[in-house]
């Protein structure tokens, strides 16, 4: 049997798409957002404190490692976030991950209210940073470097410490909070 046979042709594996859009093009802002929003991934609360000791914090589900030696994670946040500056100055933040029972969590850090951490039991991390209870791991890391990376700031943090717990992570795919399955 040669190896033709034995496996389908890739005309005959691929889906057809929905849409296909080429870059010069520039598809709509919600198609790639929509195409983007096909890959799973987690969802972490970013916390930190200003240099007046206020802590701060935001949804962020653009989380991802980078090394592992030098331990370095990245995430990124919007250029027009009023965030920023606090973000730009802090000397450490921590990336809560968040467990499957915390889309609430997640939720309240995505809103714009005033204080996110009005009622929460926290925890102080390196730099004072909020650990926020009931996540499934905790990344305290030194804002090693920031890079710009067109309507964002890409953030490089030095994981100093981190914590693993055994709960299910919460996902986000599609613009809905999910659970992972087994496949």
């Amino acid at each position: 049997m040669n190896a033709a046979a034995a496996h389908p042709s890739v005309e005959q594996k691929v889906n057809k798409p929905i849409e296909t859009f080429r870059l010069e093009t520039a598809p709509s802002s919600r198609a790639l957002r929509d195409a983007l929003g096909a890959f799973a991934t987690g969802v972490t609360v970013v916390t930190a404190r200003d240099a007046g000791g206020r802590a701060f914090g935001l949804t962020v589900n653009s989380f991802n490692s980078v090394s592992l030696d030098p331990p370095l994670v990245v995430w990124s946040l919007s250029l027009a976030s009023p965030n920023l500056p606090a973000f730009r100055a802090c000397s450490h933040y921590a990336v809560n991950v968040l467990a499957l029972d915390q889309a609430w969590l997640s939720q309240r850090f995505a809103n714009r209210e005033d204080d996110k951490f009005a009622g929460l039991e926290t925890a102080d991390g390196l730099g004072g940073a909020p650990l926020l209870p009931g996540c499934c791991a905790c990344f305290e890391c030194a804002n090693e470097a920031q890079h710009a990376g067109g309507d964002h700031l890409l953030l490089i943090g030095r994981v100093e410490r981190f914590s693993r717990f055994p709960k299910e992570p919460l996902v986000f795919q599609g613009g809905r909070y999910r659970a992972l399955r087994d496949a």
